[in-house]
């Protein structure tokens, strides 16, 4: 939480050498994605359909009608319910702190709407610690347990990474996507826990 705080206090202080390292990350990252279409295709693809904003929704709103089937309605309301503040949150947050998107001459893609926090990184972090912490807490086989975190580990990164390829967030958007999404899923299965067992859920 208290990274969290720290890095959208920076953001919003505008420091110097945040900005001059997100400027330096981004230029790099863009003269990269300008000159080798291909790999900017891809990361296209991945960013607009595999870790969308929406398809991680979705796979959360799967999820907790899963666990609704299976009786346990306290935390599917909660699982959907964190999924919703988390998207009100990041929406809040990119209102409020009203940060410019990286801007080019020769872009690659295009984004609407203020920079901070990264909606994908935050998005995506939130999903995916929500399932893991479901796959874990209802002692899922290792296997499966241990692709879960695979997979968390890959979609966290690879949604961050597409974002700076793409040339429609700087660094700091990305950092600030995962640490405020992180904080959120701690938060919340922390607090679900002593509801859980203060009313015997």
């Amino acid at each position: 939480m208290g990274l969290a705080l720290l890095i959208t206090a920076l953001v919003v202080a505008e420091w110097g050498p945040l900005l001059s390292l997100d400027g330096e990350v981004a230029r790099w990252l863009h003269g990269h994605a300008v000159t080798e279409p291909g790999l900017t295709h891809a990361n296209r693809l991945l960013s607009d359909w595999v870790w969308d904003p929406w398809t991680m929704r979705a796979l959360t709103a799967l999820a907790a009608a899963v666990v609704w089937l299976r009786g346990e309605r306290p935390l599917a309301l909660w699982v959907a319910a964190t999924s919703a503040v988390g998207s009100a949150a990041q929406q809040a947050l990119k209102w409020a702190v009203d940060r410019d998107r990286p801007r080019w001459p020769d872009p690659v893609d295009s984004a609407h709407f203020a920079a901070f926090p990264s909606g994908h990184a935050l998005t995506a972090t939130v999903t995916c610690g929500l399932l893991l912490w479901l796959v874990h807490s209802r002692r899922a086989r290792p296997w499966l347990r241990r692709t879960a975190v695979a997979v968390a580990a890959v979609s966290v990164a690879g949604v961050g990474f597409t974002r700076l390829w793409l040339g429609v967030h700087w660094g700091s958007d990305v950092m600030g996507g995962w640490l405020l999404g992180g904080a959120l899923v701690w938060l919340s299965t922390a607090l679900f826990r002593r509801l859980a067992l203060s009313r015997g859920w």
